[in-house]
């Protein structure tokens, strides 16, 4: 028997805006890093490898418009800029151990 077509996504649907939250390039992995503590964002330049400067701090701004990290700035000379997750930001971690997990079978190969 032919499997029962799932209905579309109602116009409200809440999985929108997480997937949109979670959309751009380098997020999850800018939320994988911070998950772990605040990283500065020379740090979070070296974790990510190649990233340009550009689009990292598009990212960041992004995020932090969003409410899923807080930026610091920690007074000093030079003054240090340090990002950290927000409550928001917390709330992926399940998710990111979720999708760790998945990616660890398909790495054993498929069917596992």
């Amino acid at each position: 028997p032919k499997p029962a077509q799932q209905p579309p996504l109602p116009p409200d649907c809440p999985l929108e805006d997480v997937l949109a939250l979670l959309a751009g390039a380098w997020t999850t992995k800018i939320l994988w890093f911070l998950r772990a503590g605040p990283r500065r964002y020379g740090d979070l330049r070296r974790d990510l490898g190649s990233v340009s400067t550009k689009v990292l701090t598009q990212r960041l701004r992004a995020m932090e418009a969003n409410a899923m990290i807080r930026r610091e700035v920690i007074p000093g000379k030079p003054p240090q800029v340090e990002y950290s997750l927000t409550a928001l930001g917390r709330e992926f971690a399940p998710i990111l151990d979720s999708m760790e997990q998945v990616a660890r079978r398909l790495r054993q190969g498929p069917g596992v």
